[in-house]
């Protein structure tokens, strides 16, 4: 046997046992988390960890053989996620989304969802009054799927009933899904053309609301206001709230692509790209749950004081909800902080 051969070979031995417990943790972990371990293998994880890499160091140094620089490099990558990598099951991750990431994110850019609500609220007004003195400038907002009917020249009795009608279940479910679609497009385009300077994200929050300010003219210029807002609101509050969270994203991103500061600006996306993608990927939900409410729950109930109550509760939950949940969450700290300033 040459002596490279004896050399490996003792390496080997001297070593082998740790690298045997520390395969056992790693793979303990793989298969069913962190929680597997008992404390004396936690406590051990580390030292077996550095132990590992400075196992491999000698053995790149030594030129020991190919399998076993195969075998501590393999050992030492799993090890790594093992060791700084924090692992969460899907619904743990879930969890923590929904009760953290989400709400703190939204709270990090409460500039920009005041920059999108005003941008809507803006085409609100404009859509309201161009219909207001042009009926034929409504069809410039309103999509006709999207209309159902109701037009500039509509009766009253003919736009109530569609307020009100509960006959056709299978068109409501229809209409539910074109309006999850419609808004998903728009959350999902105000992110992808946020790069573009922001300027496609200030288009789409104006033109919503456009569309948004020209039907309720038709509405209120028939007497049918209350009406309106009884059918509008329960599932719109939950649905404008998202589209304008997915126009706070865009806005960001446009931000920081056209004044990135000291920065480049790929590293300036790459550190807030993170929030402007919680804000999109939590809009969806919100959307679903927006839809689900438009299809079935709203036209369960009749009453306008009903409808309103529906509204007043969605409103409120997202407001407290967005405020507070996730303060009592530990601050961020090294990179994660840096980023955020």
């Amino acid at each position: 046997m040459s002596s490279a051969s004896l050399r490996s070979t003792r390496f080997r031995r001297e070593r082998e046992r740790h690298w045997r417990e520390l395969e056992g943790i790693v793979r303990r972990v793989g298969s069913g988390g962190v929680r597997k371990l008992v404390p004396d293998e936690a406590a051990r994880l580390p030292s077996l960890y550095r132990a590992a890499l400075a196992s491999l160091s000698v053995a790149r140094a030594i030129s020991l053989d190919r399998n076993v620089l195969d075998y501590l490099t393999s050992l030492c990558a799993r090890a790594f996620f093992v060791v700084y990598g924090t692992r969460h099951r899907f619904g743990e991750s879930v969890v923590a989304f929904f009760a953290r990431g989400f709400p703190a994110a939204v709270r990090r850019l409460r500039v920009h969802l005041l920059v999108a609500g005003s941008l809507f609220l803006l085409g609100g007004v404009a859509g309201y009054a161009l219909t207001a003195q042009d009926p034929e400038r409504y069809w410039s907002f309103v999509d006709p799927d999207m209309a159902q009917g109701r037009t500039p020249w509509s009766s009253p009795e003919e736009l109530r009933e569609v307020l009100y009608d509960r006959s056709d279940h299978d068109a409501l479910v229809v209409f539910a899904s074109f309006l999850f679609t419609h808004n998903a497009q728009v959350c999902f385009l105000c992110f992808a053309l946020g790069t573009a300077l922001g300027l496609p994200v200030v288009y789409l929050m104006f033109l919503n609301g456009a569309i948004l300010g020209a039907m309720t003219q038709i509405h209120h210029a028939k007497g049918l206001a209350a009406d309106w807002w009884g059918w509008i609101l329960p599932h719109g509050v939950t649905e404008i709230l998202a589209c304008i969270l997915a126009g706070a994203a865009g806005l960001l991103l446009g931000q920081k692509m056209a004044f990135p500061g000291r920065r480049r600006r790929i590293d300036e996306l790459a550190h807030h790209g993170r929030d402007a993608g919680t804000l999109v990927l939590g809009c969806i939900p919100m959307l679903f749950f927006a839809a689900l409410v438009e299809g079935f729950l709203r036209q369960l109930v009749d009453s306008i004081e009903s409808r309103m109550a529906l509204a007043a509760a969605s409103a409120l939950f997202w407001c407290a909800y967005l405020a507070f949940a996730g303060r009592g969450a530990p601050a961020e700290t090294g990179s994660d902080a840096e980023a955020r300033t």
